[in-house]
């Protein structure tokens, strides 16, 4: 089987949000939506203080709570473990919002721009489809569906890739199929300490954080 995740490594990310740029880009989402974004945090007491940058965004968890409160059926699990939302199911009922964890869903109700018209970047990748239903992160299916049918390797070709792990100045995101041993994601987590956000809720998530090597 396939089971696609992504990985922050901690240890590299500056907190420079090219990420989000990127995926707002790709995306074309509105100015306060924001698929993939960075935490900045500030953890220790002074004169000991650290800042950590914290990638977030849809964890596509294996045992996903945002489908199971779908009245719609609208949000599914593919079998490679990417959670989708059929916009022509949705509803709007926002379930799948509260019901999320990891606060990675949005509803934009009316069209908005960063400039108030549509500049030819927003136009270009705008789907009306979005308008008064539930959106996230989708792990640029697109892009993963194309690279494949062509015979890339998602995590290894960049046009099989999320824009956002292409985009990352530092190197820090990485991503690929978690149930192949050989692939980079299984290597990464074999070689460091790692930990997936909110674990004891038992959702599984598809996405893993890395902080320190194993030893």
């Amino acid at each position: 089987m396939t089971r696609w995740a992504m990985i922050a490594d901690l240890r590299r990310c500056v907190g420079c949000q090219t990420c989000t740029a990127a995926c707002k880009h790709a995306n074309s989402t509105p100015p306060d939506v924001q698929w993939r974004r960075v935490l900045d945090m500030e953890v220790g007491e002074y004169p000991a203080v650290q800042r950590a940058f914290v990638p977030v965004g849809c964890m596509h968890c294996a045992d996903p709570p945002c489908m199971h409160v779908c009245p719609s059926t609208a949000t599914r699990q593919r079998a490679d473990g990417i959670v989708t939302i059929d916009y022509d199911l949705c509803i709007g009922c926002a379930y799948c919002a509260v019901a999320c964890p990891y606060q990675a869903r949005y509803k934009t109700d009316h069209p908005s721009f960063a400039y108030g018209e549509a500049m030819p970047s927003e136009q270009q990748g705008a789907d009306p489809r979005r308008i008064g239903v539930a959106t996230k992160c989708t792990f640029c299916a697109d892009r993963i569906d194309a690279g494949l049918a062509q015979g890339m390797v998602p995590g290894v070709d960049p046009d099989a890739t999320p824009a956002c792990v292409n985009s990352c100045i530092a190197k820090a995101l990485h991503f690929g199929d978690a149930d192949n041993p050989e692939s980079n994601i299984s290597q990464l987590l074999a070689e460091n300490q790692h930990f997936r956000m909110h674990e004891e809720l038992g959702t599984e998530p598809g996405f893993y954080y890395l902080w320190d090597k194993r030893r």
